[in-house]
């Protein structure tokens, strides 16, 4: 039925037998792939993760039922809208530099049919869209269906920035459709997104060809708006103020988040606690507020004759600081802002599993084309997970997680330490992991760790080469930065 079944069928039996169940009667339907997409969702606003104070039900009865990728990141942004990047990255399969160089001529992609979709089209999938695109390509050109494709973020209002004042004034209501937003139209976006859903899962209950379902939610991406029972979930006295808060990074203006950047700018400078709390409130709140309509959309699919034979996977572009280290945005590479929630679920996934191996989230990208039976193209650099999932494989090799935010900021992340680099500022940060997992404790200026310090700035000089980086830390940091 579609010329791929072979080899989807090889790789899905593989994983099925290291995991004790399989995709349903795999000899006769690949597998439908169901991608649930967010904005601005920091990898600990999940409740079971019991990391902050915040209600995600339906996102947590997924992990349960599936395997959680628990260090899950981004590689970061050419600009300071990072969900571009992101998405690029994650549409063509390309790493960072490489997708900002194809970034332009995006539409030819589309149109050659290299992109993600047009692959899995190419096999026989029927592909819709839904929600947040933000990427160059016109989505036409790429989906056999789209609905309600939705810019990078819900129109703000000037009322919505440089709020609550230290005075606790604060003309600006979540809940108030006036301040249009994510009440445009009438309907909140994150509703109308899963509305999208529910339609075309009912449409293709009845079809024979398998389908890929991109339904990208805008939400938690600010203006951090919705109903009033979820923002009144959410009170400031609920809502702990972060370990790491700090009224003001030291460094922001020479790594590119001064006040001028729009994230920034949401809350007055330098940071109360009173605005954090309510920023995080709401943010929570816009999170709830997802979370049922995920809720909603894996109710349909567990209803529906599609149930048994479909991968779910939930993850967002990157994450958010949302008042840690001072930050509000995600143009930083600390953790919070570059580490998402990676959910994958389905038959043939171990349930209730949590992998701590570090991936990029685009990682799914090559994961569903080998599921699918699609040979992975040459220019794809992200990496399948399925040897993750099937118990029988061997212990993956060492993994540096490279991360850059354009020539203001560089990171790597590589056995369980993670190195910070701000050549504007002549500053390294260095940080362990698994003692210190809000970095808390810079361990850059301590003799002790100069030998790892020089050895990650080595391997992060490595993977700028591999990778293609423009930027030249040794005109800065010259050979060693425990050392200059």
């Amino acid at each position: 039925m579609h010329r791929s079944w072979l080899a989807f069928l090889t790789c899905a039996t593989v994983l099925a037998t290291a995991c004790g169940t399989s995709w349903a009667n795999p000899s006769q339907k690949p597998p439908n792939m169901l991608f649930l997409f967010a904005d601005d969702y920091s990898f600990e606003a999940l409740g079971a993760r019991g990391l902050v104070d915040v209600d995600t039900p339906n996102l947590d009865r997924l992990a349960r039922r599936g395997t959680s990728f628990d260090r899950s990141y981004n590689m970061g942004g050419w600009n300071g809208a990072i969900c571009v990047a992101s998405r690029c990255m994650l549409i063509t399969g390309r790493t960072l530099w490489d997708a900002h160089a194809v970034d332009p001529t995006l539409p030819d992609e589309a149109r050659a049919g290299r992109l993600w979709p047009s692959l899995l089209n190419a096999a026989g999938y029927e592909t819709y869209f839904t929600g947040k695109w933000h990427i160059r390509a016109d989505p036409a050109l790429v989906f056999d269906t789209t609905r309600h494709v939705r810019p990078g973020m819900p129109a703000q209002t000037p009322e919505g920035y440089n709020r609550p004042l230290p005075d606790g004034d604060d003309p600006w209501d979540p809940s108030d459709p006036r301040f249009g937003g994510f009440w445009e139209g009438g309907t909140h976006w994150s509703e109308v997104t899963a509305d999208d859903a529910l339609d075309y899962l009912d449409r293709a209950s009845g079809r024979e060809a398998p389908f890929f379902m991109y339904v990208a939610f805008n939400a938690p991406h600010d203006p951090r708006q919705s109903p009033r029972e979820f923002v009144d979930r959410y009170p400031p006295d609920r809502v702990a103020l972060p370990e790491n808060f700090l009224p003001e990074y030291p460094h922001n203006d020479l790594i590119g988040c001064d006040p001028k950047l729009r994230d920034e700018a949401l809350a007055p400078f330098p940071r109360t606690e009173l605005a954090v709390r309510v920023h995080r409130g709401e943010y929570f709140a816009l999170i709830t507020h997802l979370d049922q309509q995920i809720g909603r959309i894996l109710d349909a699919l567990d209803s529906s004759p599609k149930a048994d034979n479909t991968l779910v996977v939930f993850t967002a572009d990157h994450g958010l600081a949302v008042g840690r280290h001072g930050f509000l945005g995600k143009q930083n590479l600390y953790e919070h802002s570059t580490r998402v929630p990676f959910l994958v679920a389905g038959p043939g996934i171990p349930q209730g599993v949590a992998i701590d191996t570090p991936i990029y989230l685009q990682d799914i990208m090559p994961t569903t084309l080998e599921l699918a039976g699609v040979p992975v193209p040459d220019h794809v650099g992200f990496t399948s997970l399925l040897p993750l999932l099937r118990a029988d494989s061997p212990p993956p090799p060492r993994r540096p997680i490279y991360g850059a935010y354009m020539q203001l900021q560089r990171s790597i992340t590589l056995d369980g330490y993670a190195l910070l680099l701000y050549p504007g500022a002549r500053v390294a940060r260095l940080y362990h992991l698994a003692d210190d997992p809000l970095q808390l404790r810079d361990l850059a200026a301590s003799p002790d760790h100069a030998e790892r310090l020089d050895s990650l700035y080595a391997a992060l000089l490595d993977q700028q080469e591999d990778l293609g980086d423009p930027l030249d830390l040794t005109t800065v940091f010259g050979p060693s930065p425990a050392r200059r």
